[in-house]
């Protein structure tokens, strides 16, 4: 099945907009209890002065995107649950059951980009997915009746 994101914008803290793209239908994974650690990965990036990226670090924030989602769909060894624009800043959101696997596959899924990025990685325990449940009831766009 394949996932089914929405996005939507949001307000972020120094009220410039943030585009928030979540992951939808997470409850299975949520239940099982097996993702129990959360891990933002983040990169600061030239921006606009909207808070956008400029196009150079755009274009390389969509093949970093493009990367993350071909390895984590192949290998389950974490969600990419959301994914947070704005300010600056993107950051990815996966929730994770070992830590060591994950960066085993987050290093993989980066060896086709050459370039450096300097990511900021903080892991913590969050069995409730508590984050990603913020996320959701922030900003989740239901469903459009056309896309069933």
């Amino acid at each position: 099945m394949e996932p089914r994101w929405w996005t939507a914008p949001m307000e972020g803290e120094s009220g410039r907009t943030v585009i928030v793209t979540g992951r939808d239908n997470m409850d299975k994974i949520i239940n099982s209890g097996k993702m129990p650690y959360l891990i933002r990965v983040s990169w600061r990036y030239e921006a606009l002065p909207d808070g956008m990226p400029c196009e150079r670090d755009a274009e390389m924030l969509g093949r970093i995107n493009d990367a993350f989602e071909e390895t984590f769909r192949k290998d389950k060894a974490a969600y990419l649950v959301a994914i947070q624009t704005g300010e600056g800043r993107r950051d990815w959101i996966f929730y994770t059951g070992n830590l060591n696997i994950f960066n085993k596959v987050f290093n993989r899924a980066l060896e086709p980009i050459e370039e450096t990025i300097p990511f900021e990685i903080d892991a913590e325990s969050d069995p409730e997915w508590s984050v990603y449940r913020d996320i959701y009831d922030l900003t989740y766009i239901p469903e459009d009746e056309s896309e069933s």
